[in-house]
């Protein structure tokens, strides 16, 4: 089972992230939402996070609109953040071309 993160390590963490990824400290999420032009380019972005999230075994929750996806992360099974929840941020992050 993941460990939670402590707050220091969270703080490691987030610097290993892009920077759009918000820490939800009430709740022990990390969020980020993606934007894009059109609902066939959110659709395809959803897709390659669903993949992401089946190889890794470790599911965010996702929020979709027309022209955009919001990713939220926390392990529900750490009762917060583990190292898990950084990882899969930092493999969508290679999804976007914005940096």
């Amino acid at each position: 089972m993941p460990r939670k993160l402590n707050s220091t390590e969270i703080e490691l963490g987030l610097k290993d992230i892009h920077p759009d990824w918000q820490l939800n400290t009430a709740s022990d999420h990390i969020i980020r939402t993606f934007h894009f032009q059109d609902y066939y380019q959110t659709m395809a972005f959803t897709n390659a996070v669903a993949w992401i999230a089946h190889q890794q075994d470790h599911h965010p929750e996702l929020l979709i609109g027309y022209k955009t996806c919001q990713v939220d992360y926390s392990t529900h099974s750490a009762n917060g953040l583990s190292s898990l929840d950084f990882y899969c941020a930092a493999l969508i992050d290679q999804l976007s071309n914005k940096k």
